[in-house]
């Protein structure tokens, strides 16, 4: 309710302003591949947000296709950009949690469905002189139905990431390396653990002058769980 409160706050006074931002557009995906977990078979994932001078707010979700039991989610993200400086705060949703009844408005401690993080983060690309154009996150859970550790205790679960974007033979390329510091049944680890290895590939598919699609392909690793992955998908936008 906090993030949806200061959601219409931040649309009313976007809205009242000459320039906003808008996004609006589905990403389709032969899996659902979150920080080097499986979470769904293929899926639509839609994102609508609203932007204004560093301020965003954007409602993102995740629905099944081809398997009736995939989790369905929907997820609020409120951040600020600034520089290279990112903060955000998201409410993640899933249709299966702690209610048996998959309510979106239940927010009991021990019996919701939602899951509260907050990020930070520093793209140095922004930096002057600096060679490597890396982009550093820190998300770290802190309400809601988080994991445990290894005494049975809320994990406050994190995860951490680096990557590098890059350009070649005409192709816009995203090479990541994430991993979660310590314990915590959220992600499956034990404590220290490298969880997603991947290489992004994304290229523009020109259909008429005034049109493209993007087309990305994927391949992720996650040497914790000794999993891989190959995803492939592309995205509608207006």
């Amino acid at each position: 309710m906090v993030l949806f409160a200061m959601g219409l706050v931040l649309s009313s006074t976007a809205l009242a302003q000459d320039k906003v931002d808008l996004t609006l557009k589905a990403d389709f995906v032969n899996e659902y591949i979150w920080r080097g977990l499986k979470l769904g078979d293929v899926a639509v994932q839609p994102t609508f947000g609203v932007g204004y001078k560093g301020l965003s707010l954007t409602a993102w979700g995740s629905y099944g296709l081809s398997n009736k039991d995939d989790v369905k989610e929907f997820d609020l993200t409120i951040g600020y950009t600034t520089g290279g400086l990112n903060i955000g705060i998201t409410d993640y949703w899933f249709s299966e949690g702690l209610d048996p009844d998959g309510r979106y408005f239940k927010y009991g401690a021990h019996g919701t469905n939602h899951l509260f993080e907050a990020n930070i983060g520093y793209d140095f690309s922004s930096l002057r002189g600096f060679a490597i154009p890396v982009v550093l996150q820190w998300y770290t859970n802190f309400a809601g139905n988080d994991g445990t550790n290894k005494s049975g205790k809320r994990a406050y679960s994190s995860y951490f990431e680096a990557s590098v974007p890059f350009r070649l033979a005409t192709v816009d390329w995203t090479a990541t390396v994430g991993a979660v510091p310590y314990a915590t049944t959220t992600y499956g680890t034990s404590g220290f653990a490298v969880t997603n290895l991947s290489l992004r590939a994304t290229k523009d598919i020109r259909v008429t002058d005034s049109f493209s699609i993007p087309v990305f392909g994927q391949l992720t690793g996650n040497p914790c769980s000794q999993k891989a992955y190959l995803v492939l998908g592309f995205t509608l936008q207006p």
